[in-house]
């Protein structure tokens, strides 16, 4: 079955119900999911690019490069902004940043850091916190907290599927 483009994708942010203790779980676990995933490839495998495709590096480098902005657009809502910062669409900082010239532990040990950092703002919330929401600049939609930290465990999804793939290629 052939994954969705991100752009692509749809989202339903209707539900009422307090979802946000599983999505720390699954943010939390993001970075060791990748590690395992990863375990037993070589260079070659982690920086090989596919079809004008980012490499594996590539992907595990985005997800540090768009940590910081999960991290503004939290304090966005927290700081009661009407609107979430944008992000770069064109993802300029992943296509010119040389990911696959580090070092794999290196970069799985950034975004475990980036990542822990996140997570750790977000245990800190309260229930009103979670439920609070600014407007999403590309969705045009209302997010909520918990909302903005679905998209984030889903795009986290997006990135190791795409891992997944490079893998088998």
């Amino acid at each position: 079955m052939k994954r969705a483009k991100w752009f692509d994708r749809k989202f339903d942010f209707s539900f009422e119900e307090n979802i946000f203790p599983l999505l720390l779980k699954r943010l939390e676990e993001t970075p060791s999911v990748i590690k395992n995933t990863i375990d037993s490839l070589t260079k070659e495998q982690l920086t090989s690019k596919k079809n004008g495709k980012w490499s594996i590096q590539e992907n595990i480098g985005h997800l540090i490069d768009l940590e910081p902005i999960w991290q503004g657009r939290l304090n966005d809502i927290l700081t009661n902004k009407l609107e979430l910062r944008p992000a770069d669409l064109q993802n300029k900082k992943t296509d010119f940043a040389q990911h696959n010239l580090r070092d794999r532990n290196d970069l799985l040990n950034e975004f475990l850091d980036i990542r822990s950092e996140t997570v750790s703002q977000l245990h800190k919330l309260t229930e009103k916190e979670i439920y609070k929401h600014a407007l999403h600049p590309r969705l045009k939609t209302p997010m909520r907290t918990m909302d903005l930290f679905l998209f984030v465990a889903e795009h986290d999804d997006h990135h190791i599927a795409a891992i997944e793939e490079l893998k088998i290629e």
